[in-house]
C-alpha cells in the first residue's frame, strides 16, 4: 500500500501512508487511538476506499471495492468490534455467508460438513465449545474466539488480527500465538493490531507505527521494544503504573457473603472490598467473574446470598436498586451495555441523572450542558463538543464517558469489567489514572481483567476465581503471575 489517504468530514485518517508485507511474515500495526490503523485495513479488506494511492497485490495493482472482493483475494479480517450474529449457533457464525450446500437444483445447506468444520477449528484453537451452543449463551470472550475460528474458516492469504486477544485470557492468547506461529510457518502473512504491546514484542517480524494518520516508524525484529513503540505512537514517556506503592487498607466498604450465580449454581462466593483499594478479580475464561459483577450490581439475580454495603445488608433486585445505593458498573462491551452510542456524550453523561437537570419535567438544557462540559473536561474525554455522537469517539473516551456518566452521581462503589478492552496505552494510562484518583478519594474498586499485565499493576490485593468460585486472596506483595494463574487453575 502506497500514497495512502483517506478524509472524513473535518478529519484527515490517512495522509499518504505506506504499509508493505511479506509472505509468511508477521508484522504489527501500532498507534494511539485514531491513529489510523483500523482505517488503512479498511482499506485493505473494501469497507472504504481511499481517496487516493494504491494496493498492490503480487505486484499487481488491485481496487478492493467490497469485502467480498478482499475474500476473493485471500485477504481476512478479524474486526475489533465483534460482528457476530447472537440468534446463530457458532457454527452458523463460522460459516455465515459462505455455507457449503449439496449440489442439485435445490441447493440444500450441507449441515453435517457445516458442523464437523466448525468442531476442527474450534479444535485447532484449544477452544472447548459445541457447535451447536447458540451465540447468545456466550461471554464475550468465546465469542471473540468464535469470530476468530470464523477468521481461520476463510483460508486466508493475508490475515487481519485486529485486537484478537483484547477479551483472551492469558492461557487463550498463548495458544491463539502458537496458531499464528502455524499460519506462519505455512506461508500466511499476519497483520497484528494490537495495544497489548508485549504481544507485538513477542510475535512481529516488524512493526509499523502510525500517528495522526501518519507514518511515524518502521522498526525492525531487532529494534522491537515496549519503551521505543510508546515513543514513537505518543511522541512522549508514560508513566509507569507499577511503580506506586500499595494504597493503605480501608475499612470494609463492599461485602458479598455467599452469592450463588445462575452460571455455577453450587458455588458460593464471598468477597471483601476496603474503602479506597483496588480489588482486582482475575481467572481464566468462563471463572464466573462476569456473572458474579452483574449478580451485585443487579443485571442478573443471584440464587443467594448477601450484599452489605458499610454494614448495612442490601436488596438489590435490579441495576436500579444497586444506582441508588451507589454501586455502579462498567461493562466489558461498553457499545451494547454502556452506552447509547446514537446518542451525544451530554446525553449519554446526564442519562443516569436527568431527575437532577429538570423541573415541571422540562429538562434544564443550559444545566445539563454545563455539568457535561465540567466532567468531559475532568476526566479529559478529547471530543469536539458535547454534542458529538458518542458512537463517534475512539474506544478510550468512550470509556472515559460511561466513566463521567457514574462520577456525577457520586459513586461509593465501581466495578470496572476489562476496563481497558481494546484501549490504546495512552488513553489506558489516563484510565488507570482516574481510577487510582478514585480509589484515593474513597470509592471502593473492584476491576475484573484478563489482562495479566493490568492486574498486577494496578490492584492492591488480586482475588483469583476458578468455575464458580474463589480459590485464593492474594496481597499486592504476593502478586506474580506464577501464583496467580495457580489459583486460576485450581
Amino acid at each position: 500500500m502506497t500514497g495512502i489517504s483517506k478524509r472524513f468530514p473535518g478529519v484527515v485518517a490517512l495522509d499518504s501512508v505506506a504499509f508493505d508485507v511479506a509472505r509468511g511474515e508477521v508484522v504489527g500495526l501500532v498507534g494511539e487511538n485514531g491513529a489510523g490503523k483500523s482505517t488503512l485495513m479498511k482499506i485493505l479488506a473494501g469497507l472504504y476506499q481511499p481517496d487516493s494511492g494504491e494496493i498492490r497485490l503480487d505486484g499487481r495493482v488491485v481496487s478492493i471495492h467490497a469485502p467480498a472482493e478482499a475474500a476473493r483475494l485471500g485477504i481476512g479480517v478479524i474486526h475489533q468490534e465483534l460482528e457476530v450474529i447472537d440468534n446463530l449457533d457458532v457454527a452458523g457464525n463460522v460459516f455465515l455467508g459462505r455455507e457449503p450446500v449439496w449440489g442439485g437444483p435445490l441447493k440444500l445447506l450441507d449441515r453435517r460438513k457445516i458442523y464437523s468444520d466448525t468442531e476442527e477449528y474450534l479444535a485447532r484453537l484449544g477452544v472447548k465449545l459445541s457447535a451447536r451452543t447458540p451465540l447468545n449463551r456466550l461471554s464475550t470472550a468465546q465469542q471473540q474466539l468464535v469470530a476468530i475460528a470464523r477468521a481461520f474458516s476463510m483460508r486466508a492469504r493475508i490475515l487481519i488480527m485486529d485486537e484478537p486477544s483484547s477479551s483472551l485470557t492469558l492461557s487463550d492468547t498463548e495458544r491463539l500465538f502458537q496458531v499464528i506461529r502455524d499460519l506462519r510457518a505455512g506461508g500466511v502473512t499476519i497483520v497484528y493490531i494490537s495495544h497489548r504491546l508485549t504481544e507485538i514484542e513477542t510475535l512481529a517480524d516488524r512493526v509499523f507505527v502510525l500517528r495522526d494518520g501518519r507514518n511515524v516508524g518502521l522498526l525492525t525484529r531487532g529494534e522491537i521494544a515496549r519503551d521505543r513503540m510508546v515513543r514513537l505512537m505518543v511522541g512522549r514517556e508514560l508513566a509507569n503504573a507499577a511503580d506506586r506503592s500499595a494504597a493503605g487498607a480501608g475499612e470494609p466498604c463492599l461485602s458479598i457473603e455467599k452469592v450463588r450465580t445462575a452460571r455455577y449454581p453450587t458455588r458460593e462466593v464471598s468477597l471483601t472490598v476496603r474503602r479506597g483499594e483496588v480489588l482486582g478479580v482475575a481467572g481464566l475464561i468462563g471463572a464466573g467473574r462476569s456473572e458474579l459483577a452483574e449478580a451485585v450490581c443487579g443485571v442478573r439475580r443471584a440464587l443467594s446470598g448477601r450484599v452489605r454495603l458499610d454494614g448495612e445488608l442490601l436488596s438489590i433486585g435490579s441495576p436500579r436498586d444497586a444506582i441508588a445505593h451507589g454501586i455502579y458498573l462498567i461493562p466489558e462491551d461498553r457499545r451494547r451495555f454502556g452506552l447509547i452510542t446514537a446518542m451525544t456524550v451530554r446525553e449519554n453523561i446526564t442519562l443516569p441523572g436527568l431527575a437532577r437537570y429538570a423541573r415541571a419535567g422540562f429538562i434544564n438544557r443550559a444545566a445539563e450542558t454545563a455539568a457535561a462540559q465540567k466532567l468531559s473536561s475532568d476526566l479529559q474525554v478529547r471530543t469536539p463538543s458535547v454534542e458529538t455522537a458518542v458512537g463517534n469517539l475512539s474506544g478510550g473516551n468512550q470509556q472515559k464517558v460511561v466513566l463521567a456518566k457514574w462520577l456525577s452521581l457520586g459513586p461509593r462503589v465501581i466495578v470496572f469489567d476489562e476496563p481497558t478492552r481494546g484501549i490504546d496505552v495512552g488513553a489506558k494510562a489516563e484510565i488507570y489514572r482516574l481510577m487510582r484518583g478514585l480509589a484515593e478519594g474513597g470509592t471502593a474498586i473492584v476491576m475484573i481483567s484478563s489482562d495479566m499485565e493490568e492486574i498486577l499493576a494496578n490492584s492492591d490485593r488480586v482475588a483469583v476465581m476458578h468455575e464458580g468460585r474463589v480459590t485464593g486472596i492474594l496481597e499486592r506483595s504476593e502478586c506474580t503471575p506464577e501464583s496467580i494463574m495457580q489459583l486460576a487453575v485450581a
